[in-house]
């Protein structure tokens, strides 16, 4: 079971991560809609499988409460704890504990410290034996934020770190791909690319990397003695 003292941990770090995400001016929330249908309220964007139906349904209850932005700053909170914690990370994924027992330690863990919103889900999670993917949930979620600002996240991968100039020079390139929507970048280091860059943007990869470029060369080498056999 998750100690008590642990339970205060990990309390005190979803506390303390919010705080320190939330925006500083933070808009005033828009009054939830009593009587509008969840039509009214649901994502801009599709996403599908299981982990897209918990958060799409996050996303509608807190979208009906006015409270999309406070219920993404706690998952990530939560998500930041789950990486962090060690003990917490375990008690998440420890099989041998019931969903029962779990769903009873979730909401003693978060209780009236967090939004119900995300108590819901958590506790859902846990009581359907799915709180090892609170991560992809969490992951989700976000992804529905993002698109409900504008927003298209963008992976640069390259071998050796990249320069500010270099990565200001790939972001205005992104820009011009992407029209109007706002590019939010992560870059990524991976010496096996031997050089050039990888690029994920949304659901669409370009490996412009040296290796892929071995890799084409090899194949067009081979690949003539190979049909002849």
């Amino acid at each position: 079971m998750f100690s008590s003292s642990l339970r205060t941990v990990a309390r005190t770090q979803v506390r303390s991560f919010a705080k320190k995400a939330a925006p500083k001016k933070a808009a005033a929330p828009a009054a939830a809609s009593g009587g509008g249908s969840d039509l009214a309220h649901q994502p801009s964007l599709k996403l599908f499988g299981v982990h897209a139906r918990y958060a799409t349904a996050t996303y509608v209850a807190a979208s009906k409460a006015g409270s999309l932005d406070a219920v993404e700053t706690e998952l990530l909170a939560i998500d930041s704890v789950t990486k962090s914690n060690p003990a917490f990370s375990s008690f998440l994924k420890d099989p041998t504990v019931a969903p029962s027992a779990k769903e009873t330690q979730i909401n003693s863990i978060f209780g009236d410290k967090i939004s119900d919103i995300t108590v819901n889900l958590m506790s859902a999670l846990a009581g359907n034996a799915r709180l090892s993917e609170t991560d992809k949930v969490v992951g989700a979620y976000s992804e529905l934020m993002k698109a409900k600002r504008g927003e298209v996240a963008a992976v640069i991968t390259s071998a050796a770190p990249l320069s500010k100039a270099v990565a200001d020079q790939v972001t205005a390139a992104l820009k011009t791909k992407v029209g109007s929507a706002k590019v939010v970048l992560s870059m990524e280091v991976d010496p096996t690319i031997m050089g050039g860059l990888q690029v994920q943007i949304g659901d669409e990869f370009v490996d412009l990397s040296v290796a892929s470029r071995i890799d084409a060369v090899s194949r067009s080498i081979n690949g003539p003695q190979l049909s002849e056999l």
